[in-house]
């Protein structure tokens, strides 16, 4: 059952990849989109960006997330967990690097980082909070009940999924959680735009996030 779980998943990931280089290249761009003609050197953009199911996210002040909160800004989406060994503070060192060429810019269109932590067990929206402000003291972190999450992730394209230790039985901790890897952008109109894949270079994520607010600010 395990085995054919991570095949489905497998699949699910495989399908999302083919899916989006299809349309990458069978589908030109709508220039009525925001981004659909600012040239990226590091972000895919999506030629028509997709609507995403509103959400409701625990932030770690107690308040509500939803997608209404990040409209008006481009924003970089990240699933990943506290006890992450390697990829989560990988990528979120990385990001940082990223948000620190961008803390000039109004506050009001600044690009935003978010982290979506998928251990809610673990995760309570404090320790989530104080994890991400570690990198930079601008992400935005939330969490919610895993059904929640699983929807969240599913309206993305991402997927996620508890995988148990040897040691599960006589220790509840002894897990971690297997998790997309990549990043999600969601556009000031707070819809999937494109993704940003490994390997993650700050300067250039920077320069297509200024670029594309600059496009997409009146």
């Amino acid at each position: 059952m395990f085995n054919r779980t991570i095949g489905i998943i497998l699949l699910i990931a495989l399908a999302a990849g083919l899916g989006l280089f299809t349309a990458q290249r069978f589908f030109a761009p709508s220039g009525d989109q925001p981004g659909a003609m600012t040239a990226t050197r590091t972000a895919t953009m999506y030629p028509t960006p997709r609507p995403i199911p509103d959400v409701s996210l625990r932030q770690s002040d107690g308040t509500e997330l939803t997608l209404e909160e990040l409209k008006g800004h481009w924003t970089l989406v990240f699933l990943g967990f506290t006890f992450c060994p390697d990829v989560c503070p990988t990528t979120l060192a990385e990001l940082a690097k990223a948000q620190k060429q961008w803390e000039a810019l109004p506050l009001r269109t600044r690009p935003r980082v978010l982290l979506v932590s998928v251990d809610p067990e673990r995760d309570t929206p404090e320790i989530l909070g104080a994890y991400a402000r570690g990198f930079h003291p601008e992400t935005l972190a939330a969490t919610a009940d895993t059904e929640v999450l699983e929807d969240f992730a599913t309206s993305i394209g991402f997927v996620f999924m508890k995988v148990p230790g040897p040691n599960i039985e006589q220790n509840p901790d002894d897990y971690t959680m297997d998790h997309s890897s990549g990043i999600a952008l969601i556009d000031p109109q707070g819809r999937m735009a494109g993704l940003v894949r490994a390997p993650l270079d700050p300067a250039l994520i920077a320069a297509d996030l200024m670029a594309l607010r600059e496009a997409s600010t009146p």
